[in-house]
């Protein structure tokens, strides 16, 4: 059934399968399309904007992804989850008077935040991150867990030694790496696994010193997909590390890559799926970045293994969840909740509550059942006024509906939905979203500029304020990130890390759909390559036939 999207003006499909899951959970058809439903949602979190501000309960100076000048109150997160204070002192009576969203946003200015959304208890030397747990003297790395000593990416696991690298796992000493995974001492490498002390491949397997190349198995010492000598590829490995070379490579690399198929679908082990960047996933629909998918649609960043579920922004370890974001790690049936890990179950419309069930409409609730609006029930009253609640927001075209734009605590552009979705000020704030101007502290003269090559540059560095060339925001470079780019013979960035996520970010493919031919066989295929797109696109038994 196609129905208008209420904010875009698009048309959108409601599946067959969409109708009977939203039927079977009792839950009103969607409003928004799913790009507006995905953008809506992912706005209410901020990954990579870290401020300087103080916990409103101690008043210690904390680092936190709260704007100083944000209205909410912002607790440091030893102290959000400790017993200093107790997020049921802020509960109220359900006012039928007033609607849901009115009370609820209420209450979200009055109930203190944790100043960033990470597993700080098990982290080491790794102040400077968010949305990420178990680390090791990491700096401004985001969605990302179970790093040692890497620096300046986004949503890396499992890897050490790694800068300027995205959607990285598993892998050690790489640099400017994108979609790879087990890789080792490269650099400049997108969609790669099992590849070392190589530079500039593109879907590579297991190969090993080799340069410019793509769609190689099991190769070693290729140049242009050519095989060459030792001595050779020597030669035009010392045509890597300079900042002159990297870039001249880079516009190289970028055309000749042009002339290899390209998979229509990134990803292995799937049955039944569509969309792109999956693993090990059957019947998925319209889902990207996810691995272990059964039953679901609309899914994007699925970090963990996810059952039956729709509409779900970066939650993993999870069953039954609808219009939820940045939850997981044992929840069941949730609906409408945002920032809620652990075993919670039968919650809606909850912030930042874990470990708990039958919630709604609550925040920082944790260890409870039976509460609303932080008010405390007998399971009793519980059942009799929840339902009472519902049909009040289904009367008020609440119901159903995620939280509103203007209850998000971030501004748009602070939030990844910039970069998945660009929009100028004006666009956003029509669309009711607020906008953080730049702080103008942050563009002052360049007292350094970076020199060709990483031997040029002296520690005497790490005191100078640098430009970026794209933006020009100010940056500096920390000690860590100078030995590492030492240690990888790299020279230092021209841009600060906003520019350089944003330009990683660009050279993957959106999320979004298109119906295309293969190239090989003529086939339909689903694909995330526009037909606009130059890329030679192949459908998966073409492409294997091609590569293997």
């Amino acid at each position: 059934m196609e129905k208008i999207c209420k904010q875009c003006g698009d048309k959108f499909l409601i599946r067959k399968e969409d109708k009977i899951f939203l039927e079977n959970n009792k839950i009103p058809e969607p409003t928004l399309c799913v790009d507006c439903r995905e953008q809506r949602r992912i706005v209410h979190g901020n990954h990579i904007y870290l401020y300087k501000r103080k916990c409103d309960l101690t008043e210690k100076e904390i680092i936190s992804n709260y704007h100083p000048d944000a209205p909410h109150k912002v607790y440091d997160q030893n102290v959000w989850y400790s017993d200093k204070w107790d997020p049921m002192d802020f509960g109220r009576e359900y006012d039928f008077s007033k609607t849901f969203f009115e009370q609820f946003k209420e209450l979200s200015l009055a109930v203190p935040r944790p100043s960033l959304h990470r597993g700080f208890q098990y982290d080491e030397n790794s102040d400077y991150t968010n949305y990420a747990g178990k680390n090791k003297d990491c700096y401004m790395i985001f969605d990302s867990d179970e790093n040692r000593e890497c620096y300046y990416s986004y949503s890396i696991n499992s890897s050490e030694n790694c800068m300027d690298c995205y959607r990285v796992r598993g892998s050690q000493l790489c640099y400017e790496a994108t979609d790879c995974e087990k890789c080792y001492n490269s650099a400049f490498l997108q969609d790669c696994v099992n590849c070392s002390d190589s530079y500039f491949l593109q879907n590579c397997v297991s190969c090993k010193n080799c340069i410019m190349c793509s769609n190689l198995r099991n190769k070693q010492y290729c140049v242009n997909n050519v095989q060459v000598s030792k001595e050779e590829y020597e030669k035009q490995k010392a045509k890597c590390f300079s900042r002159k070379d990297i870039t001249s490579g880079n516009k190289y690399f970028n055309s000749f890559k042009l002339k290899f198929p390209k998979k229509s679908i990134h990803g292995i082990q799937n049955e039944n799926v569509v969309g792109d960047y999956l693993s090990g996933c059957k019947n998925a629909y319209y889902c990207f970045d996810s691995a272990s998918l059964w039953d679901c649609s609309y899914i994007f960043q699925g970090f963990n293994p996810l059952k039956n579920c729709m509409d779900i922004q970066e939650c993993g370890d999870a069953e039954l969840l609808y219009e939820t974001a940045f939850s997981g790690y044992g929840a069941y049936n949730l609906k409408f909740c945002s920032h809620s890990l652990g075993t919670s179950s039968d919650m809606e419309y909850c912030i930042h509550s874990q470990h708990a069930s039958n919630l709604f409409g609550c925040i920082g609730i944790q260890h409870k059942k039976y509460c609303i609006l932080n008010k405390q029930y007998s399971e009793k009253e519980y059942k009799e006024l929840v339902p009472k609640i519902i049909e009040q927001m289904k009367k008020d075209g609440e119901y159903g509906e995620f939280f509103p734009a203007d209850m998000s605590p971030f501004a748009y552009n602070e939030t990844i939905a910039q970069i998945q979705y660009p929009l100028t000020k004006q666009e956003a704030l029509k669309r009711g979203y607020t906008w953080r101007e730049e702080n103008k502290e942050e563009f002052k003269p360049a007292t350094y500029n970076p020199p060709n090559t990483i031997q040029e540059v002296k520690d005497a560095v790490l005191e100078e304020l640098l430009k970026c060339e794209t933006s020009g925001r100010n940056y500096k470079i920390i000690k860590a990130e100078l030995d590492l780019l030492r240690k990888l013979n790299m020279p230092l960035p021209t841009e600060c890390f906003f520019e350089r996520n944003k330009r990683r970010s660009a050279m993957r493919n959106k999320r979004k759909l298109y119906d295309r031919k293969c190239a090989k066989n003529g086939e339909d295929i689903i694909t995330t390559y526009s037909p606009g797109d130059p890329a030679i696109v192949y459908c998966e038994d073409c492409y294997l036939a091609e590569t293997y």
